[in-house]
């Protein structure tokens, strides 16, 4: 490959030459003159699995044969899909679109091309057609037979009971068996089948149309999703697979992912012989080298997937079809190869003003027949992909309020295109007014057509849908649209067809209505029909939404934690008896639990009988039976403790064990550290009293549900006072135990007697000046650290403060620092300053209460320290160790990740944020844990994105969806201001909220205003100081 650096366009610098010409898919432009040859019939298989023969002459170039195989199935947006067939070297390649078939299959009588799709976007909803989805959801089918398409058995079993409704419709249990037992849908299926058939139940009505959306909306969120793996090598030799999306080059090991190289960072690509080569733009922050090489099969491989990889970028990135480079005079140097047809945006450009027929298909395996609207109207904008400029990825920060959180940067705004429904004096007619039903005319105004559209569409139950975080380079702002379309809805908003065969978009949805979409006073009106606006609904959704989440974290430990374990002997046979039989009773109770609030808010919506409505809107009575059956799991909850302590100490005496925690840690799910999920069961108990605290508070007490939630309050507070001593010891033992992985340099730190009462950074004044310190509070002893250089980002013990004798004294005026006190202790005396006054208050506050609690206590602390500095001399007066915020870890491979460090904990995050916390506030924040879906907006973004976010230790964590097992992101908001925003920010939405620090802002949306309430309530108390402070002064009952 020559290494020319010409930039003229993106396909160059990613190796794929240049060109002059027309492309032959230009608007207005006539395909070329089928050459002469002989009529050859080729035998192609399609997605359904049938075998047809396709007719060209056998001299044509390939996109003559793809042309056809689209022809011949009425296929409008062919350009997602591609032709495979396996070469004279037994590799299976695509058709090449530009060469002539006669030179690529050497026995074209013996020869089967294969129709698969080979371009995967990012959201399924820029697929504007119903064959298309139908023919990727084919696609999906196969994958998972196949064992291509790997998941969790949830996921698995979701799929499968989506295949079902569109191949057979509704449940029916006998029909399930057979079908199941006829047809195989993945490796292993058998453990399966009855939560397949569960699932299924839960789709009734559901049309293939339907069935084929919602299996995209979870396929597209899979790891392996499109995804193709080739086998390669890095430098070291370790085996790798490589794979192409339309994000960039992504590396796996088995089928996991380890790295990504998204295009914008990508300068070019290249091979030479078995050499793939990835050639990155410079950056700074980055320690992979310049050119990364990976080794391949063969030549043919590597070529192979070089010429995959320029087409997905050429597909997803560019404007249109690169044009041919003139043929040299003399001799060539590289592969002439060129990405050749309509790139996605004219796909969708083509798709949204061409006046195309849409005729009827059929579905091999349905027992309904799909058929698309014959209207000749053209189709309505759904999606406008940005300029080729446009650039936004998906980064891991190294900034501080970043951390495992995905940055967004882009250069340019996106355009959305959606239908209007509203009620407007504009001479402008809705998109969808204007289209008639079976071809008739529509009223002048198109006024009536929009509203009977809107009315019919929100009469039917919504679901809530699951939000999406999608990894595209130029689309991942839109994902949105996924979310607030189809999933969970009713055949009234199929991807193409409304109740009176209006063909209907899958974006609309009257609570994620974006700025183009404006929301109509009928949808409002049609919404308040639909969702209860009782106070009393919304807290037992609260009760489903957090109640998902605290089912995640028992299954952290009786499914993944006891998985890993299950895989080493680390573990004593004693100490597993005593974790895992003490919370799996918690996970199947609670687990039904669940099943029984969602059944009642599902009656409560409007989505069973209605004859049973109006007995059971409400949720006293469900909390009652629920909280009696808890009371039963006290002898569970009280061991729990033992368990935490006798983990501990295995760790502490087996160095195996030890590792294979420290392992578990850093897996995704594991998105706190591993103790703290200990103390989960007994946390929950805390917020089922909230919750029925709230509900008693908003029932009146001639309410039907009053006396039941009363009883239910009454029994819970029983149980948590109950429980109240063992729940504080938790925490106190578990901050200990997570303080101690944070620090070096010290012994003994968790001894019998000591508690925790506040960490924070301040600013130690020595000779050298003002220097950032982290200090950490006890009970009985000072600790002034500052940041190591170890890999593992640990704290470094600096020294001690006993705090029996101990003096505080304000000396601001005497050393000319504002908010400086100063610590006079035995031998020792040492001045430090906070970053506010307020803060300066909290600690002198916190300082006194623990010198008053050491004067009652036995005396001086013993030493902590590993080892004392010579003549009595702390270590600040020693050489001064070198601070920085890089991980000095050895230098790593293209492959290696940076190597795991403790960057993520409350300790590091009051570091870089200069602030503190207390013991007071941890035991506070475990009161304010929240879950639910929000909309997430950028500074500089149009788009939302709906997420599920769990808010827990002063972070938001961001899913997906709440089905998903570990988060996309975290941002910590120790630091964070909470504000409304302000007229200027053009903010034009209900129940948005904003984040802010520094410069960076996000914008949170809420679904209605108790959500919004809550979420504004549980978020001030981890980024207001002030209501912290407050909640310190309050009697803090559990």
């Amino acid at each position: 490959m020559g290494e020319s650096e010409q930039r003229q366009t993106a396909a160059s610098r990613l190796g794929a030459p240049e060109s002059v010409g027309i492309s032959t898919l230009e608007h207005g432009g006539k395909p070329p003159l089928s050459p002469q040859g002989k009529i050859y019939p080729f035998k192609v298989q399609m997605l359904d699995d049938t075998l047809e023969t396709i007719e060209v002459p056998i001299r044509a170039p390939g996109k003559a044969l793809l042309d056809a195989v689209c022809s011949h199935l009425n296929l409008v947006e062919g350009d997602y899909f591609g032709l495979e067939f396996q070469d004279h070297r037994k590799i299976m390649v695509w058709l090449d679109l530009l060469k002539p078939i006669i030179k690529q299959i050497r026995r074209p009588k013996n020869a089967v091309l294969k129709f698969v799709v080979k371009f995967f976007p990012p959201d399924h909803t820029q697929l504007q057609e119903e064959l298309t989805r139908y023919l990727f959801a084919l696609q999906v089918k196969q994958d998972l037979v196949q064992g291509k398409l790997t998941c969790n058995e949830s996921s698995a079993a979701l799929l499968i009971s989506h295949i079902v409704q569109s191949e057979i419709g509704d449940f029916d249990e006998a029909g399930d068996q057979e079908h199941l037992l006829k047809n195989k849908y993945m490796p292993q299926q058998e453990p399966l089948e009855e939560k397949v058939m569960e699932l299924h139940q839960n789709h009734f009505g559901q049309t293939p149309a339907e069935s084929d959306y919602h299996l995209l909306e979870i396929a597209r969120r899979l790891e392996m999703y499109g995804i193709r793996l080739n086998p390669a090598k890095d430098r070291e030799g370790t085996k790798i697979n490589l794979a192409v999306a339309n994000t960039g080059i992504l590396v796996f090991q088995g089928h996991t992912k380890i790295n990504a190289f998204n295009w914008a960072k990508v300068r070019k690509l290249s091979f030479k012989r078995r050499r793939f080569l990835i050639k990155l733009r410079p950056d700074e922050n980055s320690s992979y080298q310049d050119t990364l090489e990976f080794m391949m099969a063969s030549r043919d491989f590597c070529k192979s997937f070089w010429k995959i990889c320029v087409e997905y970028h050429a597909f997803f990135r560019l404007f249109e079809e690169p044009k041919p480079k003139p043929k040299p005079v003399l001799f060539s140097r590289g592969s002439s190869f060129r990405f050749s047809g309509r790139t996605q945006k004219q796909v969708l450009d083509y798709v949204r003003e061409g006046g195309h027929k849409k005729v009827q298909f059929e579905r091999k395996h349905s027992k309904i027949c799909s058929i698309r609207s014959q209207s000749s109207h053209r189709p309505v904008p759904l999606l406008e992909v940005p300029k080729q400029s446009s650039k936004i990825t998906f980064e891991q920060s190294s900034q501080p309020d970043e951390i495992q959180t995905l940055q967004q940067v882009r250069k340019d705004k996106q355009v959305v295109d959606v239908p209007v429904h509203h009620k407007s004096p504009s001479p402008k007619k809705s998109p969808i007014a204007r289209m008639a039903n079976e071809g008739t005319d529509v009223t002048a105004n198109g006024e009536d057509a929009a509203k009977d559209h809107s009315q019919k569409s929100l009469k039917n139950t919504h679901q809530p849908s699951t939000g999406s975080l999608t990894g595209s380079p130029h689309l991942s702002e839109l994902s949105i649209y996924s979310q607030g379309g189809l999933i969970g809805l009713n055949p009234s908003l199929s991807p193409n067809l409304s109740p009176d065969g209006k063909p209907s978009s899958p974006l609309i949805s009257p609570l994620l209505s974006e700025p183009a979409c404006i929301r109509t006073d009928d949808e409002d009106e049609s919404r308040k029909k639909k969702f209860p606006t009782d106070k009393a609904y919304f807290i037992a959704k609260e009760v489903s939404t957090t109640e998902c989440t605290y089912l995640k974290d028992l299954e952290v430990i009786t499914k993944w934690f006891q998985n890993a374990v299950g895989k080493d002997d680390a573990m004593p046979e004693s100490l597993r008896n005593l974790i895992f039989p003490n919370f799996e009773p918690l996970h199947k109770f609670h687990t039904s639990f669940l099943k029984e609030v969602d059944q009642r808010l599902g009656i409560w919506e409007g989505k069973s009988n209605s004859h049973m409505k109006a007995d059971n809107q409400n949720i006293g009575d469900v909390m009652l039976k629920n909280i009696q059956g808890m009371k039963q799991l006290t002898t569970h909850l009280q061991k729990h403790y033992e368990a935490l302590i006798e983990l501990e100490r295995a760790i502490k005496n087996s160095r195996k064990l030890e590792s294979l925690c420290r392992d578990f840690e850093q897996e995704k799910v594991c998105y706190l550290p591993l103790n703290t999920f200990f103390l989960q069961p007994l946390h929950r108990l805390m917020h089922y009293k909230q919750i029925m605290e709230r509900l008693c508070k908003h029932y009146s007490p001639n309410h039907v549900d009053f006396r039941d939630s009363r009883a239910a309050l009454a029994e819970i507070t029983e149980l948590v006072a109950q429980l109240h001593g063992t729940m504080i010891k938790m925490e106190n033992f578990q901050k200990l135990q997570e303080l101690r992985k944070d620090l070096t340099g010290m012994d003994n730190l968790v001894i019998p007697g000591r508690e925790f009462i506040r960490l924070g950074s301040l600013s130690k004044l020595s000779g050298k000046g003002l220097q950032q310190r982290m200090f950490f509070l006890f009970n009985d002893v000072m600790i002034y650290t500052s940041r190591g250089l170890t890999s593992a980002n640990q704290f470094k013990v600096h020294g001690q403060l006993p705090l029996f004798n101990m003096t505080v004294e304000e000396s601001e005026d005497e050393w000319g620092v504002p908010h400086c006190i100063t610590l006079r202790s035995q031998n020792q005396a040492i001045i430090v300053a906070a970053s506010t006054h307020p803060e300066m208050e909290r600690w002198s506050e916190d300082i006194q209460m623990a010198i008053d609690l050491a004067e009652k206590s036995c005396g001086p602390v013993p030493e902590l320290l590993a080892s004392s500095p010579p003549d009595g001399k702390t270590p600040e007066e020693g050489p001064t160790d070198q601070e920085s915020e890089d991980d000095l870890s050895a230098s790593r491979t293209s492959l290696e990740r940076q190597s795991p460090h403790r960057g993520n904990t409350t300790v590091h995050v009051c570091w870089h944020r200069n602030t503190s916390v207390s013991m007071i506030d941890f035991s506070f924040a475990v009161e304010n844990q929240f879950s639910g879906n929000l909309l997430r907006k950028f500074k500089n973004s149009n788009g939302w994105q709906k997420l599920w976010v769990v808010f827990t230790n002063f972070c938001l964590f961001f899913y997906k969806s709440h089905q998903d097992s570990h988060p996309l992101a975290s941002l910590p908001l120790l630091g964070y201001s909470l504000t409304i925003p302000s007229e200027s920010e053009n903010i034009h939405k209900d129940y948005v909220f904003k984040l802010h620090f520094k410069s960076h802002v996000y914008y949170f949306r809420a679904e209605n205003e108790y959500t919004f309430d809550r979420w504004m309530e549980v978020i001030r108390s981890a980024t207001d100081s002030a209501s912290r402070s407050l909640s310190r002064k309050e009697s803090h009952m559990y």
